[in-house]
């Protein structure tokens, strides 16, 4: 009985279902139903509360364990802290310590930390090239056709349920699985010969997690422009990670045919893109400059920083900055939500020299950044996992042995200590 329901049930829904789901049998039917309570719980996950308190709980309710065994797959347990990471609300090092703190010990935590650790590497890559980044890192490969976005991937209309899918919760949600965001960019680039370029710029300006350094080096990855080869995706594998069953696709190929393939037709259309930035209204903040200037981006909102001091607190929006690498609107609006969790904050859409006052506060303070280098005043340092990690590596698994020698020397010096 309970199984007619759900026939019943689905058949009622067919209006709002793809089209080709109604010309399915009833048990593909059932399946296409499963994925779609899959898709539901998972929206539900990606709803991202702004307020600091249920960001600190999400932290709680990380499973290292869990996170190791199913991260690769779009119902995994994964954390949904990117966007807070990203815009510098909680940090690495913070989430590494409530993990410990909760009992769990570094080796279960490891693959969290490998994972958290990519996040420093791109981070010091960024550093040590400067804007180098924005351009081919290693090598540049040939074959590239244009230098647009697929048409298809605009409208998420690549034939591949999936990726499709994907590229509308990233339209909807700001989010976008970290699996799904590297079979994108392999479509977009590997298969469809698009440069890299533009297409990260797409995915960077609609993404909540949206990190610079993260975002390109993360695409240049995928294109071997940063790597020791090009990634590719089949069908088979989409279909293993994603819970789907889909056949029949450009994509339902043996990995041998996938480098060599013609650019299939859904993806030789293409289309520039336009992005700008929609910024609040230019207010100029009120000032009091008997008392210090903190300065916060929008990679800095951490809430308890420098708290402790009574100072101007402003976020500064620079139009430049955004005109150079733009975000949507739903971005903008998920900053300043976030922005509200730090008490006194004035938001300033202007440039750095167009602060009231400028040279005229006893002290001035933000956090160090490659964004903020043009900043006048003390610049503090992010926190860090391994702050002591530093310089350019070739690779994240270079640098990742580094990291693991470091933290094997503390752990064993904290034996001993606590031995004596």
């Amino acid at each position: 009985n309970e199984r007619i329901q759900i026939m019943d049930f689905c058949l009622a829904i067919n209006h709002s279902l793809d089209k080709k789901i109604q010309q399915n049998s009833a048990a593909a039917i059932l399946q296409n139903l499963s994925c779609l309570g899959l898709l539901l719980i998972e929206t539900e996950k990606m709803k991202f509360p702004t307020s600091y308190r249920e960001i600190l709980e999400k932290i709680e309710s990380i499973n290292p364990i869990g996170y190791e065994n199913t991260r690769n797959h779009i119902n995994g347990a994964v954390t949904y802290l990117s966007p807070y990471i990203s815009r510098g609300v909680i940090s690495t090092k913070q989430i590494l310590e409530i993990i410990l703190e909760k009992g769990y010990t570094s080796d279960q935590a490891e693959k969290l930390i490998q994972e958290l650790t990519w996040r420093e590497y791109f981070q010091r890559v960024w550093q040590q090239m400067e804007d180098d980044i924005f351009d081919d890192i290693k090598i540049r490969y040939t074959g590239i056709q244009h230098r647009n976005l697929p048409t298809a991937i605009a409208e998420a209309n690549t034939g591949i349920d999936s990726i499709d899918e994907a590229i509308r919760g990233l339209y909807s949600n700001g989010y976008m699985h970290n699996h799904l965001r590297m079979y994108t960019a392999s479509i977009t680039c590997n298969i469809g010969k698009s440069d890299w370029q533009l297409p990260a710029q797409w995915m960077y300006y609609n993404l909540l997690d949206g990190d610079l350094a993260s975002n390109v080096c993360s695409w240049q990855w995928v294109t071997g422009n940063f790597s020791s080869r090009q990634y590719f995706c089949n069908q088979e594998n989409i279909n293993r990670f994603t819970n789907s069953s889909q056949q029949q696709t450009f994509l339902d190929k043996g990995y041998d045919e996938l480098p060599g393939m013609n650019v299939p037709e859904i993806l030789k259309n293409n289309i520039p893109l336009t992005l700008q930035t929609i910024l609040p209204e230019k207010i100029n903040p009120v000032v009091d400059t008997s008392l210090p200037l903190v300065i916060y981006t929008t990679y800095n909102l951490d809430p308890v920083w420098k708290q402790a001091i009574k100072a101007n607190r402003i976020l500064l929006l620079e139009p430049s900055h955004f005109k150079q690498f733009p975000v949507s609107e739903k971005v903008i609006n998920f900053i300043l939500d976030l922005a509200k969790n730090i008490e006194g904050l004035q938001v300033f859409s202007g440039e750095i020299n167009e602060i009231p006052q400028l040279m005229h506060f006893p002290a001035i303070y933000s956090k160090e950044h490659p964004l903020t280098k043009h900043f006048p005043g003390i610049k503090v340092e992010r926190d860090w996992i391994f702050p002591e990690i530093k310089g350019f590596y070739n690779s994240f698994f270079s640098y990742w042995a580094k990291c693991q020698k470091s933290k094997n020397s503390a752990e064993r010096k904290s034996d001993v200590l606590a031995v004596a």
